[in-house]
């Protein structure tokens, strides 16, 4: 196993290399994080310029009053809502963790950003999401989601000074949960990628089976799949031992811990292959016989 994942940790150090021009001026952005920007940047346009279009038919179509007008977008409100999709979910546990958030450090990644979005904004068009678009992406998506869940969010945990919370699984899933979709979920709480006024709406994970989206679950289980492999935590150590013990791979020696490097790129294959699923299932052939299928929220990060 470790041998098939050693060309993916190769690739992940190769992209996490600070890339100029910004490091001529100290700063340590590297590929990985400017196809996640990129990425990030187009879909929001994506789901934006596609929540017009069935807007404006809508509104077309009844005549009703009752329907929203639609509004002049501003760059504030693009750029206010990636932020938001990048941030919020860290906007929540921090507090509640007792530790400052990143953007109240340092304003790097948030102006970072910011031009990415204003550089996206300004491109003549984007492609329509479909199976050929999404397909690749998804791998891409995969990559850049293991680093948020292996890399940026279990530190926030681990390293914590409390040992209560430092050393609490629940803590870690639950830190997970609400970093990696609560900016998704307050963008879609106050309508913010629809081309009329903010309005206060259900977001999908409150809908009827919106706990069954792939984007919700996957990051409880990744960081529990990487803090399992890894040993994170001391509960993570025991449970390592006891699952090989139920798998009858238990021997009288210490059960090791995988290096960190080769269980992201578990991580990033596991995640990749969710992804992948959920492209084929949402933009496979049959169903675009159909039509065009809404699906579930793009999200990405």
């Amino acid at each position: 196993m470790l041998l098939l994942l050693a060309p993916l940790v190769a690739v992940y150090q190769y992209v996490l290399e600070p890339v100029a021009p910004f490091t001529w001026f100290g700063l340590s952005f590297s590929l990985l994080d400017i196809a996640a920007a990129l990425r990030t940047c187009v879909a929001l346009r994506q789901l934006k310029e596609g929540f017009h279009a069935r807007h404006v038919a809508k509104k077309q179509a009844s005549k009703e009053v009752t329907i929203q007008e639609v509004e002049d977008r501003s760059f504030v409100r693009d750029a206010t809502a990636t932020l938001m999709v990048v941030f919020g979910g860290e906007l929540m546990t921090a507090p509640a963790l007792g530790i400052p958030s990143s953007f109240m450090i340092s304003g790097t990644v948030p102006a970072f950003y910011t031009a990415i979005q204003a550089l996206v904004n300004r491109l003549p068009a984007v492609p329509t999401p479909s199976l050929q678009t999404e397909l690749p992406v998804s791998i891409l998506d995969g990559f850049t989601r293991a680093m948020l869940l292996c890399n940026i969010i279990p530190p926030m945990i681990v390293n914590h000074s409390s040992q209560a919370i430092s050393t609490s699984p629940w803590s870690l899933l639950l830190t997970s949960l609400v970093t990696a979709n609560g900016g998704w979920f307050c963008v879609n709480l106050l309508s913010f990628l629809q081309p009329y006024a903010l309005t206060l709406t259900t977001p999908p994970e409150f809908m009827a089976y919106g706990w069954t989206a792939t984007d919700l679950w996957c990051a409880p289980l990744v960081t529990g799949l990487y803090a399992l492999l890894t040993h994170a935590q001391p509960f993570w150590a025991e449970a390592h031992a006891a699952t090989l013990g139920w798998w009858g791979s238990a021997t009288d020696e210490k059960v090791e811990a995988v290096d960190p490097e080769y269980a992201r790129a578990l991580c990033a294959v596991v995640l990749a292959t969710m992804f992948v699923t959920r492209t084929v299932k949402t933009f496979g052939t049959a169903q675009n016989k159909i039509g065009p299928v809404p699906g579930p929220k793009l999200k990405v990060q």
